[in-house]
């Protein structure tokens, strides 16, 4: 998968590119990053990339020409990829999100600055905005390396173990089972026994069970619109019964 970056600040990405499991999928060629630098797309010779907003207000709004250059460059050796904008007005990166985009050939992602953009590049080029969430970082930089990680960890290929990437939280849409290593017993916590009893049929229901237990305490609003099954709500009925002696 191709993932093209545009940004006025690449030098942001050299130490997130270059280790763990982004470059573990660069290495292994299943990756394949560029990064952009949208200055460099400017004609006059300061390389001005933003301007003051019409209207008014504070701050600076980034040029429209650079940065139609700069995608129009890109999409002309990238014409199957997606064209997408960090932005805290797109929709939000979900699993299911990541999920959809790394399937795609590629992205072309295009980092926001200061005030943020030219409206007539969103009208002319952006095809989605994608969001981290409800709140404003300083520039698409840190969002675009989100994306980047979420979609390439679900590359088959990428992860040292397909499985890993199927028992993350939100894969299934629960959160994921507590996990533990050696040794069975630190400080006086002990690794529950039934994951060192080799039963794995009721280790994989112990795991079912707390990954619900986790979400109902954690994050009911993601047990609202899950799908569950029949073995699902007999141990959400446990969990409500043990509730119940504990409190009652």
């Amino acid at each position: 998968m191709k993932f093209d970056i545009l940004t006025l600040f690449p030098e942001m990405f050299v130490g997130p590119f270059d280790a763990s499991i982004i470059k573990r999928g660069r290495d292994k060629q299943l990756i394949d990053i560029a990064l952009h630098n949208i200055r460099d797309y400017a004609t006059d010779k300061h390389q001005v990339t933003d301007d003051t907003p019409y209207g008014g207000g504070a701050g600076m709004v980034m040029k429209v020409e650079p940065m139609a250059a700069c995608i129009e460059a890109v999409k002309t050796l990238q014409p199957a990829s997606r064209v997408v904008m960090t932005s805290p007005q797109g929709r939000r990166l979900t699993h299911a999100v990541a999920s959809e985009l790394a399937v795609l050939p590629g992205l072309i992602i295009i980092c926001g600055r200061y005030e943020g953009i030219d409206e007539r590049i969103r009208e002319l080029y952006i095809e989605e905005d994608i969001s981290l969430g409800d709140f404003v970082l300083s520039g698409g930089e840190i969002a675009a390396m989100t994306i980047v990680d979420a979609v390439t960890r679900l590359i088959p290929g990428v992860l040292g173990s397909e499985e890993s990437a199927l028992t993350d939280s939100f894969c299934d849409g629960l959160l994921e089972y507590p996990q533990y290593t050696r040794p069975t017993d630190f400080r006086g916590l002990k690794v529950p026994e039934i994951l060192l009893s080799g039963n794995h049929a009721l280790i994989r229901k112990w795991r079912r069970r707390e990954s619900l237990r986790r979400t109902r305490a954690l994050r009911p609003d993601l047990l609202a619109g899950f799908e569950l099954n029949k073995e699902d709500r007999k141990l959400l009925a446990e969990l409500e019964r043990e509730d119940d002696t504990t409190f009652g």
